[in-house]
């Protein structure tokens, strides 16, 4: 039925591709198949004006729509217009390549023949470092950084920087950078263990090295600090023996420098005694004096025309230098050699013998050392000469200084501080008083022996003081027999 209306309306309907497209059109087939289902009142009354309704909603929906998107509408018909020129130039361009993918086939062969994998390619090999390098270059930059943070951990825990901090922060800001520092380099030994042909690995470790003698050279000026504890000597050893282990055995394996101290002992005692030589040198201004009233002395004495009873007399300045030259020397005497007996010396073997003996049992004798090649005997400890340099030190000074000082009782007062001096290191078994027995003075006047036989005579008389004192003392405490004297 829709077929027929359509050719009955075909010649009416303006259609630019004639009937037979009104025909194939699927709209209008579907409107005339509706029109055959209206009824002709329906036809002439309604359907015109629902034609006319829905023809202005599509034309308010194509105005919307060319509002909207009239910029791509306007685009489109740009490209387009181009379209045409587009086409032919794209089919050129694929000529173009067509032609080209037999050379580009021809450079990939050769490519993969020249670099591949089989046999030696220094090309290959520079490229595949390279890839290497950059896959692990987050490693390798913390590698690098190792003796930066090695060198800032050391500068960080050195003297002067410690001095800007006070109290125990400054120690344990110390301790602190230095456990972080022998770790550290102990990890870049072990990188050096593990990769031992890496040139960087080895440039690394000279680097550390380096920063290591500047530790070690900060822990020696540590030792050199006044006053220094026990325990941060303690800690200053036991860092040393970590930094320095060449100096556990510095003769060679054969060969032992004394009980479990090396040439620790000879370094710790030789910087304690340059920290009392820098402590007794602060008495410069005193020691001026003392030295012009010595130098008054001599000349007095080498003055022929001088008589008994115009002599010099004094030494007031030598006396106040002396008395303060003793007591820096008997505080820190006692503290070095203590400090080296509590840090260097080992007495377990003797304390078990003791300890037996005491109790009445039995005790097997020390196995005895197995003697090692060494064709040099062993050293003694550095203990065993060093006291010998302390009193040689006290006695040139006694012996330069003592003359200028003629009030007995400033005599007897100094006598008597160098004896509780030599007491003090007596407990340590370092006990000079007799060796002070010995000094002479240097006067050649006409009363220089009676001089000396009196000086002899004060000496006794000062230690017969001095013993019958410590006798009273020790009936006060009704403690051990033995010398009162602290340090």
């Amino acid at each position: 039925m829709a077929d027929s209306i359509l050719e009955v309306l075909a010649p009416y309907v303006d259609s630019s591709n004639g009937p037979a497209s009104l025909a194939t059109d699927a709209t209008a087939v579907k409107y005339m198949n509706r029109l055959t289902t209206l009824s002709l009142d329906s036809i002439k009354t309604t359907e015109p004006q629902s034609i006319s309704h829905s023809a202005h909603s599509t034309l308010l929906s194509l105005q919307a729509l060319s509002n909207r998107s009239h910029k791509a509408f306007i685009t489109s018909a740009d490209h387009l217009s181009n379209l045409q020129t587009l086409i032919p130039s794209l089919a050129q361009e694929a000529k173009v390549l067509q032609n080209g993918i037999p050379k580009l086939d021809e450079e990939a062969v050769r490519f993969s023949t020249r670099y591949a994998k089989t046999g030696d390619n220094q090309i290959f090999d520079r490229r595949k470092k390279a890839m290497q390098l950059s896959r692990n270059v987050d490693r390798i930059s913390d590698v690098l950084e190792l003796p930066a943070l090695l060198s800032t951990a050391v500068s960080s825990s050195s003297p002067s920087s410690a001095a800007n901090n006070s109290g125990a922060a400054a120690g344990s800001l110390s301790t602190s950078k230095y456990s972080t520092a022998l770790d550290l380099y102990s990890h870049i030994k072990r990188l050096q263990s593990l990769y031992p042909d890496s040139p960087l690995i080895k440039d690394i470790v000279l680097q550390a090295e380096d920063a290591m003698k500047d530790m070690t050279t900060n822990l020696i000026a540590g030792l050199r600090t006044q006053n220094i504890r026990l325990a941060a000597a303690m800690r200053t050893v036991g860092w040393l023996r970590r930094v320095a282990p060449e100096l556990e055995n510095p003769r060679g394996k054969g060969s032992s420098t004394g009980p479990d101290e090396g040439a620790f002992g000879a370094l710790f005692l030789v910087c304690r005694l340059a920290s009392l030589v820098s402590t007794l040198e602060a008495l410069e201004p005193l020691r001026e004096l003392a030295d012009q009233e010595t130098k008054r002395r001599t000349e007095g004495t080498t003055t022929e025309q001088t008589s008994k009873s115009s002599a010099w007399s004094g030494g007031q300045q030598t006396e106040r230098f002396l008395k303060r030259y003793i007591e820096i020397y008997r505080e820190q005497s006692f503290a070095i050699v203590s400090l080296y007996k509590n840090i260097f010396t080992t007495e377990t073997v003797d304390n078990e013998l003791v300890s037996a003996s005491m109790s009445g049992l039995k005790t097997k004798p020390p196995p005895k050392q197995v003697k090692k090649s060494d064709p040099l005997q062993a050293l003694p400890p550095a203990l065993a000469t060093f006291p010998i340099h302390l009193v040689q030190l006290l006695t040139d000074t006694l012996r330069g200084y003592l003359p200028n000082v003629r009030d007995k009782s400033s005599r007897e007062s100094l006598l008597t501080q160098v004896l509780y001096c030599a007491a003090s290191l007596g407990r340590l078994g370092g006990d000079f008083s007799m060796v002070l027995t010995e000094l002479e003075t240097d006067e050649e006047d006409e009363e220089s022996e009676d001089d000396e036989a009196g000086i002899v005579r004060e000496w006794e008389q000062v230690m017969r003081k001095h013993r019958a004192l410590a006798g009273k003392l020790e009936q006060l405490t009704n403690g051990p027999k033995s010398s009162p004297v602290s340090p």
